[in-house]
């Protein structure tokens, strides 16, 4: 109802802006037209009440002739309005309209001598009075309008009446932070959670460590990657701690005007000091802490200004005592190394993604307002989501939801939960795949993947192979690992490649060299990748065990950019023929599988094409019909 209130407050504001933008020209445009219809001279009331003019030689005979009774002079003498017997009129009395000369003089003596009633009206100055008004009412009312509606402005979003505030910090303060989340709502990221709990027992009981001679850290820094949970620890320090909890982002120091940066950096610390003990929460803190002086053509002056005052603040001359800065980022690499030393952010807390247990840990704590069917296997779900953040954990469950409203279910089954998984992982699903020639070949093709994934003894399982798009591909081939491997090794790798090239052998193999399609083309790319970074990077090939290149895979800040190999021409040589070498061998070892196993593949492809999808256990049961299956010791989840 509070949100309601402000959209409709908001609308009635700009409602009444847009009325005033219309009202002010309304007005000066009303009042030009009013000061034209009252500003007409006295004259005028003479000329309504005379209908009928004549010339100045006709009024000159009227008087000779005794027939003028009455003149009234107007307008300085120049317009007369006369009073005339007309004789063909029964003598009636007639007014008529006189425009006078200018030199006439002689014209009121001789009204006088024919003792005709004369009267002069003096000009009134109307007109100038009501021009002075007007010139100076257009510009009070311009004037009043606008202030007006910067007044307006700045109360609605802090617009142009904050012109005087862009040194104030903008982050948001609360006395006690209420995020409504605690440690207990956080899973997954245990280590993280010990290290953070120390920074809120810190400003709980502060006394414990100081007995000891130990000091508050000043600054605590969470790394890993997006989705992990970062934010979401921030938000439970500062539920736990109790303590004065200001949050921003570090996007927000930097603005187009120079030295707004460092003065919201000072004013954010003032306003920290002034509530210590407290805790102060940087949102994407690389925006505002790059290194310095790496850019192109020199760095941005004022974002470097900007980290120069924060860097200050957080252990300069006068120090911070009593304040803990968070802060979070998935770019550590790109941090200044001033900002990362210690006595600043004294802590590194890595916050990766979960593992098994941890991913069983998330999916409990989102499946808490979740009606899920009994069936349902939270352990499951953590074995078939290898790699998931807690964001995505987060997103798989309430995907699974969704469609359980969509198909009208009252709970959520392991259908909707795979359902679930395939979308988030490949996309949504596209328009089946009609009968034919295409058809055919894709069929092969994702089961050449699976029967050289499932032949090959470090190869990981196959899921399940499909015939339903998703996203941009046309058919997909799951492989799920049963273990978290922090560690690969040379067979595991091979394994790999020679698994991403089943596809294009079957096609080799099946239809012949000169029917092969483009549908390898993100398989060959991730096999010349994974080639490559054998022979460069980890010594797996006759080139011994040597880095050839660094693990950095992007230019950032110029770096990388007048960077030049660290090798040869002629090892540059060497590490493509090692790469053409390892890709190849696996190639033959892929073609090999599939002229081995021909007629399994064939009565696979039939199965897949007539039921768009088999399950990895039942497709192996059909490959060891035909042929031995390695064992591969690995727990695959059941669909």
């Amino acid at each position: 109802m509070y949100d309601q209130y402000l959209e409709v407050n908001h609308k009635m504001k700009i409602s009444w802006r847009i009325i005033l933008l219309w009202t002010i020209p309304a007005l000066v445009i009303g009042f030009f037209l009013w000061q034209g219809a009252f500003s007409t001279p006295a004259a005028d009331m003479g000329r309504n009440t005379a209908s009928t003019r004549m010339t100045y030689g006709r009024f000159l005979e009227y008087l000779d002739a005794g027939r003028v009774t009455s003149v009234d002079l107007y307008d300085g003498g120049r317009t007369a309005i006369v009073e005339a017997v007309d004789t063909e009129l029964d003598n009636r009395i007639q007014r008529l309209r006189v425009d006078l000369p200018s030199n006439a003089p002689e014209l009121v003596a001789k009204l006088r001598e024919s003792n005709i009633s004369l009267d002069a009206h003096p000009a009134r100055n109307d007109g100038a009075i009501w021009g002075l008004l007007g010139n100076l009412i257009f510009p009070i009312l311009l004037i009043a309008g606008l202030f007006f509606l910067f007044r307006r402005s700045s109360n609605i979003n802090g617009g142009p009446g904050q012109a005087m505030n862009f040194g104030k910090s903008k982050a948001r303060f609360q006395m006690e932070a209420k995020t409504g989340i605690l440690f207990n709502d956080v899973a997954g990221i245990e280590e993280a959670k010990e290290e953070l709990q120390e920074v809120v027992t810190f400003l709980k009981q502060p006394e414990r460590f100081t007995a000891v001679g130990a000091r508050i850290p000043k600054g605590v820094l969470l790394v890993g990657p997006p989705g992990t949970g970062k934010t979401l620890l921030a938000k439970a320090i500062a539920g736990e701690a109790g303590v004065p909890f200001f949050s921003i982002s570090g996007s927000e120091f930097v603005e187009m005007f120079v030295g707004v940066g460092a003065s919201r950096v000072r004013d954010l610390f003032k306003k920290a000091k002034e509530n210590a003990p407290c805790l102060v929460f940087i949102d994407e803190i690389d925006a505002v802490g790059r290194q310095r002086g790496a850019g192109i053509g020199g760095g941005n002056d004022e974002r470097e200004q900007t980290l120069n005052q924060l860097l200050t603040e957080m252990d300069g001359f006068e120090g911070n005592t009593g304040i803990i800065i968070i802060a979070a980022t998935n770019r550590p690499d790109v941090l200044d190394t001033a900002l990362l030393r210690p006595g600043r952010f004294d802590r590194q807390v890595i916050v990766d993604a979960p593992d098994m247990k941890g991913r069983v840990g998330i999916l409990d704590v989102h499946a808490r307002n979740k009606k899920l069917a009994p069936e349902v296997s939270i352990e499951t779900i953590a074995r078939r989501t290898p790699g998931f953040t807690g964001a995505d954990l987060a997103n798989l469950l309430n995907e699974a939801a969704i469609l359980t409203a969509r198909r009208r279910k009252e709970a959520i089954t392991m259908l909707e939960i795979n359902d679930a998984v395939d979308r988030v992982v490949a996309g949504m699903e596209g328009t089946p795949l009609v009968d034919s020639k295409s058809k055919r070949l894709i069929a092969y093709h994702e089961i050449g993947h699976a029967i050289v994934g499932t032949l090959v003894k470090d190869h990981d399982p196959v899921q399940k192979v499909t015939l339903i798009p998703r996203g941009q591909a046309q058919g997909l081939t799951w492989f799920t690992p049963n273990e978290e491997q922090g560690l690969i090794t040379r067979a595991q790798l091979k394994a790999r490649i020679t698994g991403a090239l089943g596809g294009r052998a079957a096609e080799e193999e099946i239809f012949g060299y000169s029917e092969v399609t483009t549908g390898a083309g993100g398989d060959l790319q991730q096999v010349t990748g994974m080639a490559r970074q054998m022979v460069t990077r980890f010594g797996m090939s006759d080139l011994g065990p040597m880095s050839l290149e660094s693990q950095e895979g992007e230019v950032f800040l110029g770096g990388g950019l007048t960077s030049r190999a660290e090798y040869s021409e002629v090892v540059a040589s060497r590490i493509d023929e090692q790469v053409r070498v390892i890709v190849e061998h696996c190639h033959d070892d892929a073609r090999r599988i599939i002229r081995d196993n021909r007629v399994v593949i064939d009565r696979l492809v039939d199965l897949l094409i007539e039921k768009e999808t088999i399950d990895g256990e039942e497709f192996r049961q059909i490959v060891a019909e035909y042929t031995d299956v390695p064992d591969k010791e690995q727990y695959v989840p059941q669909l």
